[in-house]
């Protein structure tokens, strides 16, 4: 094992077998890719691998299912719950129509109390901002909050990369940092893992865990705490993200649970806050809508545990340097998209990946994105797009918005009433538009004319329902066809297809008539 100051090395994708290593490990094995929104395999592909992995289905379906219990319950307590989902979107599309100026307000705002604003355009910016500040106060390591604008931008990474070790101090966000893994869910990166697996990779890389350590979840935390009390007492930068920025007075926001985020946002000398420029409210104010829209969305608590709030730098409480990074890196090419810019909405409570029956079994790995689910599949692929969210089908995250039902399920709980579903039909489209015209012969194009002909007719359609039913000796004993040959081989390698009856409805509807309406 690699280490280095004191935490493993980073695996790299070329270093690793096409399925991402070496799966004897007691931590599996997911290389750190190059491009944290392109992990270089698409939804399909690596979904066949993931849906193999009996022990990770079970882990996503007991924890996703508890969470959804656990929300179902707080929010049948809230009797006008569905008009807080409406103020909460109305202050998001309040933000998208007045983002600049709000961007403004708060970059004065944070000046004004003493902190300093650096505008990143893309991930190579927000991490040179980063590791600078970092080297300027001569820190060999800094302790991190958990942040999905960070593992967005790769930082932990590129600070290992220019020799300063990156501590997360998140539980989870530990475990996955031990194992060498990536994060799979937007609020509990280690969901894929059971209390098992994670005792054995405190064992084999904690390197101060009790050796006679359990796998009681009690147990699992107090050895955390005890690894990371040192580093949060030592460490002189700590970096963040927010959940919130509050234009009106420049404070930032951060919730949590566990307490680990309070340490690193008040002992550090120097605190810098990676944020993404759609995490901005108008008004203080509007904190009392989200701050009861959040924690049950994601938690299912009724308030976080741990809510922090800071302005600036207050002289002799708290860092004493405050840097705001403030991170585009493809925003406002979704801003400007009048259908696609919703995803920005998003407050990344992660309650459509808890519902969510594809998420549920191939689990966050599988989008190839440090943002999983529903909302990673209409975030991601705008975010990498050139502009509009088209990138075609050449790109690896084309295939994103089909990993869905489109049941609606994510639409439901989204507590800002995001139409994930609507949004993925559109880049559907897109994708679709993006690629016509490019081969000389498009099947799909050719399937459809020929299928148009077909039901134009009763006739030719009565004969291609008999034709089919003559693919019902096809299915196994499950009535399944696993294989098949072109072109329906094109739907057989994705999918099962249910055999055809052995009649028609038409076939048996003149049956019946026939028999007096007796069958």
């Amino acid at each position: 094992m690699s280490t280095f100051l004191g935490l493993p090395g980073l695996r790299r994708r070329e270093a690793t077998s096409p399925e991402g290593g070496d799966p004897t490990e007691p931590w599996g094995a997911v290389p750190h890719p190059d491009e944290p929104l392109r992990w270089g395999e698409s939804f399909p592909a690596a979904a066949k691998h993931t849906l193999k992995n009996e022990q990770l289905r079970r882990n996503l379906g007991h924890a996703t299912a508890t969470i959804r219990a656990k929300r179902a319950a707080v929010v049948d307590e809230v009797p006008d719950w569905e008009a807080l989902r409406d103020t909460g979107s109305a202050v998001k599309e309040q933000v998208m129509a007045q983002l600049p100026d709000l961007l403004a307000q708060l970059e004065e705002n944070v000046t004004a109390r003493g902190g300093v604003v650096h505008w990143a355009r893309d991930a190579a910016e927000a991490n040179r901002i980063v590791t600078e500040i970092a080297r300027a106060r001569g820190a060999d390591e800094v302790v991190k909050v958990k942040s999905m604008a960070t593992q967005e931008i790769g930082l932990n990474e590129h600070l290992a990369d220019e020799g300063i070790a990156a501590i997360e101090t998140d539980l989870a966000e530990l475990i996955v940092q031990l194992a060498d893994d990536m994060p799979s869910h937007i609020l509990v990166p280690a969901i894929h893992r059971n209390r098992a697996e994670i005792r054995d990779i405190f064992l084999a890389r904690m390197g101060d865990a009790p050796p006679d350590l359990s796998d009681v979840p009690r147990e699992l935390a107090m050895a955390a705490r005890a690894h990371l009390r040192r580093k949060f007492l030592s460490a002189k930068v700590a970096v963040s993200g927010a959940n919130f920025g509050v234009a009106d007075t420049g404070t930032l926001a951060v919730v949590e649970s566990e307490g680990n985020g309070r340490m690193c946002l008040t002992l550090p000398e120097t605190l810098v806050t990676v944020m993404g420029i759609e995490k901005l409210i108008p008004t203080y104010t509007d904190l009392e809508v989200f701050l009861q829209l959040l924690p049950r969305s994601s938690t299912g608590e009724r308030m976080n545990p741990y809510t922090s709030l800071w302005t600036g730098v207050t002289p002799g409480d708290g860092p004493q340097e405050f840097h705001l990074v403030l991170l585009d890196n493809g925003r406002t090419d979704v801003l400007a998209d009048s259908v696609g810019r919703a995803a920005l909405h998003c407050i990344r409570c992660s309650a459509c990946l808890n519902v969510c029956p594809v998420y549920e079994r191939v689990g966050g790995h599988a989008y190839g994105s440090v943002y999983p689910g529903p909302i990673g599949a209409i975030l991601t692929p705008q975010l990498t797009a050139s502009t509009g969210g088209v990138s075609g089908a050449d790109d690896v995250n084309a295939s994103l918005p089909y990993a869905s039902t489109l049941c609606g399920a994510c639409y439901d709980v989204c507590p800002v009433k995001i139409d994930i579903p609507s949004i993925l039909v559109d880049l559907r489209a897109r994708e679709v538009d993006a690629d016509r015209g490019k081969h000389k012969v498009d099947p799909w194009k050719a399937a459809m004319k020929a299928a148009s002909w077909v039901m134009s007719d009763g006739g030719r359609f009565g004969l291609a329902g008999r034709a089919a039913t003559l693919g019902h000796g096809l299915g196994g004993r499950d009535g399944v066809i696993s294989k098949a040959p072109p072109p329906v081989s094109a739907w057989t390698r994705e999918r099962d297809l249910p055999a055809p009856p052995t009649e028609t409805f038409r076939q048996w509807m003149a049956e019946h008539e026939q028999d007096g309406g007796e069958r």
